[in-house]
C-alpha cells in the first residue's frame, strides 16, 4: 500500500512485464503456451477446473464435459462452465479453447466473437507451423 491507503502502482512488476510480453508473442504468433506464475484465488473446485484449462493443447478444443472428466468430476458440466466463467486470466488459461458438446461455441466472458477470433488465431497459427 501507498502512504496514503491507495494500492501501490505495479507498472513495473516482474510478473506484469513477463505477461505482457508473453500476451504480445502469442498475439504475433510467436507463442503457444505462457510460463507466468500463477497465485490464482478460487475455491478447489475452480482452481482443479482452471488447471484442466492449462492442458489443453494450444489450437485443440475440448468440451465442458471433457474438461470436467478430466478433473474427475463428470457430472459437474455447468460448474465448469461457471468456474471456466470466473476465469481470472483468460488467453493465459485458455477457457476460449472449451466448446460445447456439439463443437459449437458457447459462453465466453469476453463475447462469442473474441472466442471464435482466439480460435481461429490459434488454428491459422498451426497451419503456419
Amino acid at each position: 500500500m501507498g502512504s496514503d491507503g491507495d494500492p501501490a502502482r505495479a507498472d513495473n512488476h516482474p510478473v506484469l512485464a513477463a505477461a505482457t510480453e508473453q500476451l504480445e508473442e502469442y498475439f504475433a504468433g510467436q507463442r503457444q503456451e505462457f510460463d507466468i506464475p500463477l497465485d490464482l484465488t478460487g475455491t478447489e473446485f475452480q482452481r482443479a477446473a482452471w488447471s484442466a484449462l492449462a492442458s489443453v493443447p494450444f489450437g485443440e478444443t475440448r468440451s465442458y464435459r471433457q474438461q470436467a472428466e478430466a478433473i474427475g468430476r463428470p457430472k459437474a458440466v455447468r460448474a465448469i462452465g461457471a468456474a471456466n466463467g470466473q476465469n481470472p486470466v483468460p488467453i493465459v488459461l485458455p477457457c476460449h479453447r472449451i466448446v460445447g458438446s456439439d463443437g459449437s461455441l458457447t459462453g465466453y466472458g469476453g463475447g462469442l466473437p473474441i472466442k471464435e477470433f482466439l480460435l481461429n488465431h490459434e488454428q491459422s497459427q498451426q497451419k503456419k507451423h
